[in-house]
């Protein structure tokens, strides 16, 4: 059976393993029961665990509108034209980072911050991340949810611990006394128990109700800090080649700092992820899911310039698109009329070969050593050395920041599979996580950098330039 079918039922037993049976404990250890009030209390934290946790499971990650008409009415409720992303009536609705791109599984406009699940099997219109033990995404519609049920959980947990810790004081202080007068063996198992289950859980929520509220005032999912740090790694490269990369297919591609551009000041930040701006709403178990049509389009801060997007240009991304010829002798290679000898026609196929670095690029670090190698820096210290110098800022300012994130790329590749190395999909953040590891269906993500219209079917084009004309 998939993990998935058990997360969620053993969620719910774990909610009701902390909550029940410990009331009943503390009928039988001192200094006393739980007096009126605390059981009020307790029972009432529960029910708000019980709702929002139920929210966050059932509640509809949202779609993203596959018929054209419904994503033009989407976005002109936001003000924002779905042609090209750009201003509309509302002036600084549109702005950086809002290019439309394409799903290729979808088969649909993907909208800016949305990703497509590889457990949901469809674009997530902003999605955080594909959760585990709520089997759902967190998304634009669910992130208020999630976070309220981290919110009470960890304030049931606290609580919880703080009455285990009265009574563990309690059972300490009176260690000198005989067995007989204290508790029994299944009792004292029991209060162990809770209280090492009670530890571990609220460390792990109240780890994750920090990061998510961390996140919800700068305005960041878990995918875009992903982003924010691939970010920042690519620039410390490019600086130290005069400000540009390669792609995979040899062309120069420039880099340059980019500002996250949907940052606009906490307090909008905090209103448009919990969906309101009333703060009794954002603590209300029952408050609505925020409609879809919100989660389309988003403000930006205007840092950048309109035409920029976000995640910025990253030369990895870069699809190689084939070469096109009219000449009629190179458009193919036919091998009954090839002149080439059978030495020539393997080193040929292998020339083909290595040109193909779409799906098997080396890590960054490999591929500069082989650059260097072949430039003459050799193999030994100076390549070495001109490898480690390309990975890291020459500035002393960010020299910690390229220790925690680059500096051990080379040293992580050693321990990884071979499937994992073979080009930069693979690539993992300071924390060894890559995209993957949120749910991300990395086969469409990776290349999906909008080129204009060239990645768009043709079909749609069509669509557009009839709605342009009115017909």
């Amino acid at each position: 059976m998939e993990f998935s079918r058990l997360a969620v039922p053993a969620v719910y037993l774990l909610i009701a393993f902390l909550g029940y049976p410990s009331q009943i404990l503390f009928l039988y250890l001192e200094p006393a029961p739980l007096t009126r009030n605390e059981l009020i209390l307790s029972n009432v934290l529960l029910v708000l665990i019980f709702i929002t946790y139920t929210r966050s499971v059932y509640v509809d990650p949202g779609t993203i509108p596959r018929a054209r008409g419904e994503e033009t009415e989407a976005l002109k409720e936001q003000g924002i034209s779905s042609e090209d992303g750009k201003d509309g009536k509302d002036g600084k609705k549109g702005g950086a980072g809002q290019r439309t791109k394409w799903c290729r599984k979808c088969d649909a406009v993907k909208p800016p911050r949305a990703h497509h699940c590889k457990e949901c099997k469809r674009c997530i219109p902003k999605m955080d991340h594909h959760c585990p033990w709520t089997a759902n995404c967190v998304s634009h519609t669910t992130f208020p949810h999630f976070l309220r049920f981290l919110f009470y959980t960890t304030l049931g947990l606290s609580l919880l611990g703080y009455f285990l810790y009265i009574r563990l004081a309690t059972l300490w202080s009176q260690r000198d006394l005989p067995s007989y007068l204290g508790p029994s063996m299944f009792h004292v198992g029991h209060l162990f128990l809770t209280t090492l289950v009670n530890s571990i859980t609220l460390f792990a929520l109240g780890i994750l109700f920090v990061r998510n509220v961390w996140c919800l005032a700068v305005n960041t999912t878990t995918i875009e800090g992903w982003e924010i740090e691939r970010h920042r790694t690519l620039v410390r490269r490019a600086r130290h080649f005069g400000g540009w990369l390669d792609a995979p297919d040899g062309t120069r591609v420039r880099i340059k700092r980019q500002e996250f551009p949907y940052d606009v000041g906490i307090w909008r930040n905090v209103v448009q992820g919990m969906g309101s701006a009333n703060p009794l709403t954002w603590l209300n178990p029952l408050a609505a899911t925020p409609p879809l049509s919100t989660g389309l389009t988003f403000p930006t801060n205007d840092f950048e310039d309109a035409s920029s997007s976000w995640p910025p240009p990253d030369p990895d991304r870069s699809f190689v698109r084939q070469p096109t010829s009219t000449d009629p002798e190179t458009t193919g290679f036919i091998y009954d009329s090839t002149t080439l000898s059978p030495q020539e026609t393997l080193a040929a196929f292998r020339a083909r070969q290595h040109a193909d670095v779409v799906r098997r690029r080396k890590p960054f670090v490999q591929r500069v050593s082989d650059a260097s190698r072949a430039a003459g820096g050799g193999g030994g210290v100076g390549g070495s050395l001109y490898a480690r110098g390309a990975v890291q800022s020459l500035s002393d300012d960010e020299e910690e920041e390229v220790g925690d994130g680059d500096e051990s790329e080379d040293e992580e590749v050693k321990g990884r599979g071979k499937e994992e190395v073979d080009g930069e999909e693979a690539w993992r953040n300071s924390e060894g996580e890559r995209l993957l590891d949120f749910g991300v269906d990395e086969e469409v993500e990776f290349y999906d950098e909008p080129d204009d219209d060239e990645d768009v079917p043709l079909s749609e084009l069509l669509d557009r330039r009839r709605g342009e004309r009115g017909y």
